[in-house]
């Protein structure tokens, strides 16, 4: 199940408002360009930021997400109307064929399970086209981002047009490598309170590459996340 975060109609509305920059997207555009991606599968698409910027460039979209609400915020970007918008997960796909696959932001840390992971990884793997690529990013542990995941660092207020003022924070809740939970809380202008809970799992390098082996893929490289220098790695893997 999703979190309320992502599929709660009134905080998923206030996800870009109150998460504005996404220039961290700009290195996946360049990979798309590298690679001479023409189908591209967003995997854990949310509000579709990524997706519509892909989209707008002529190719060939398809967004998929479990949070219903998220993909209703999705549909009311520019270049929406040009992404395949897909109610669900990797692992139940419809008959598609891409040539990359992406996971931004959190995305491949939301799988707790290994049972979890690997249907996901076989859901994406079974779309690619022969030699498609598969690109991820997921956060270093040894890094602790966690570590700044408290009140006194998270708090902000926004002033959200045609809402108000909202305030939101974040209170780390359990750290129990490899899976950290944390709360977030956000108060609407009028005093009402909305909470989610969530939880990530953070995996060493060395268990994600055996994981993608696993499953069909070759690691073809792994690099320096740019937006976040020595804090986050992306996988770069294609179809055998």
């Amino acid at each position: 199940m999703p979190d309320a975060l992502f599929d709660d109609a009134r905080l998923a509305a206030l996800y870009d408002p109150l998460d504005p920059d996404r220039s961290d997207l700009d290195a996946y555009v360049a990979i798309v360009d590298e690679l001479g991606a023409r189908r591209v599968l967003d995997v854990g698409c949310g509000t579709g930021t990524f997706a519509c910027l892909v989209a707008q460039r002529g190719l060939d979209v398809v967004g998929v997400d479990p949070a219903g609400a998220s993909l209703d915020v999705a549909r009311t970007k520019p270049g929406a109307e040009r992404v395949r918008w897909l109610h669900g997960d990797a692992t139940a796909l419809p008959p598609l064929q891409v040539d990359l696959a992406t996971m931004t932001a959190n995305v491949a840390q939301v799988f707790l399970t290994d049972d979890a992971w690997t249907a996901t990884l076989r859901g994406v793997h079974d779309v690619l086209e022969p030699g498609g690529w598969l690109v991820l990013e997921t956060r270093v542990p040894a890094r602790r981002a966690w570590e700044g995941w408290v009140r006194e660092v998270t708090t902000t207020r926004v002033e959200v047009p045609d809402v108000g003022p909202v305030e939101s924070w974040t209170d780390l809740t359990d750290v129990s490598l490899p899976f950290v939970s944390f709360h977030d809380t956000t108060v609407l202008p009028d005093g009402t309170t909305l909470h989610s809970d969530s939880t990530l799992r953070f995996r060493e390098r060395d268990e994600v590459e055996t994981s993608l082996v696993a499953c069909g893929f070759e690691v073809v490289d792994v690099r320096d996340a740019p937006d976040r220098p020595g804090r986050e790695w992306v996988f770069v893997a294609r179809r055998g």
